[in-house]
């Protein structure tokens, strides 16, 4: 799911009530985390939550944000130089040596499978020239996020002070770097084949998290431990066609817990068909007609909820404040972004019902500067 930019007359759409979404009657299990949460990766819904907002240390799952930036940052494929200084630090590695040349995929990768804190490093030197102001970029993305409980000092976890978050922060940071196709599918792995050294070479890295090969449907996230933050678990499980997030911190039992809090959430939590506004039009200029009508491929969405209600969701269309003929039936012109309860769920891509052929009349230049002004007085409008 993408970021849009550009918004039509940016209306939202409020469905109405029809019916409430009711949790089956399952006994949440006993767990031995100090903090414990698990949501619906679809709507970031609370399913259990255990101490959730407690800022605790969180260890080497920091390397979530470190590795979404880095994949944010671009230029993923291109060879370069890791920093000597940077690799020098402590505790688990991906292998680096002074004088190897890497790319910016495999640092993801080193963070995301051995929990490489030489990784981390690289990438943030890499990115920001220094360790604190990638920290600085770090901290600006959580607070973009609304992650109020989260505070990073290191790009690998090792505590620095305030360094920190909450299980429920960490379950939404989870849920957008899994929007992230190439988080998604590194972080799925048990095992990678990469190149890199001086010269490059390849080698297998190999996945900490055993909880892929535990548990069916897992596909992820990340471990974590330090002597101070204890043994931290981030994890993401599909399963039916319901999509859960579960986080533990400071944990000694994490597997087991994991797996229990998941067979918990998998009875509570229900799979939603969620219905798509049906009469959907954008403005259209130079055409035969001045309304586009628009319409998704399907009519209704699948979400995974606990307790939610239909009327909790919302839709806007984004896109141009205005769409020039001609264009024709079945092309892409416009999005439906999908929310509950203001938080973004799926992004649907919207179609033309119809062919809008282009049409020359006098008064086509009037009529684009009155669109234009109107769509305009929409934006600025009080």
């Amino acid at each position: 799911m993408k970021r849009s930019i550009a918004v039509f007359s940016s209306f939202i759409i409020f469905c109405g009530t029809l019916g409430g979404l009711n949790a089956h009657g399952a006994e949440p299990p006993e767990i031995s985390a100090k903090a414990a949460v698990v949501i619906s990766a679809d709507t970031g819904e609370v399913i259990y939550a255990h101490n959730a907002a407690e800022k605790l240390p969180i260890a080497s799952t920091t390397k979530i944000m470190t590795t979404l930036l880095c994949l944010e940052s671009g230029g993923l494929y291109d060879e370069f130089i890791v920093d000597s200084e940077a690799i020098k630090v402590e505790g688990s590695s991906m292998g680096l040596r002074e004088g190897d040349t890497v790319t910016k995929y495999a640092l993801c990768c080193g963070m995301l499978l051995p929990s490489g804190n030489d990784a981390a490093n690289a990438a943030a030197v890499k990115i920001s020239g220094s360790i604190e102001k990638f920290a600085e970029l770090m901290n600006k993305r959580a607070r973009e996020m609304g992650l109020s409980k989260t505070y990073f000092v290191t790009p690998s976890g090792l505590e620095g002070e305030g360094h920190g978050s909450s299980a429920a922060d960490m379950a939404l940071l989870a849920r957008e770097a899994l929007k992230n196709d190439i988080f998604r599918e590194i972080c799925s792995q048990t095992s990678l084949k990469l190149r890199f050294g001086d010269p490059p070479y390849e080698r297998w890295l190999k996945n900490t998290n055993k909880l892929l090969t535990m548990y069916d449907g897992v596909y992820g996230v990340k471990t974590g431990f330090t002597d101070e933050a204890g043994r931290c678990l981030v994890s993401a499980c599909e399963r039916d066609g319901k999509d859960l997030i579960c986080v533990t911190l400071n944990d000694r039992n994490d597997w087991n817990d994991h797996m229990a809090l998941y067979d918990y959430g998998f009875q509570t939590a229900r799979t939603q068909e969620v219905p798509l506004p049906a009469d959907i039009s954008a403005d259209i200029v130079g055409g035969s007609s001045e309304k586009l009508h628009l319409s998704a491929k399907e009519s209704t969405i699948s979400v995974t909820t606990a307790a939610g209600d239909i009327s909790d969701f919302e839709f806007t269309v984004i896109g141009q404040p205005f769409l020039y003929a001609p264009i024709n039936a079945g092309e892409e012109a416009g999005k439906l972004r999908v929310s509950f309860m203001g938080r973004e769920v799926e992004t649907v891509p919207l179609y033309a019902d119809e062919d809008i052929a282009f049409e020359k009349k006098c008064a086509d230049r009037k009529s684009l500067f009155a669109k234009i002004k109107e769509n305009l007085g929409r934006f600025f409008s009080p």
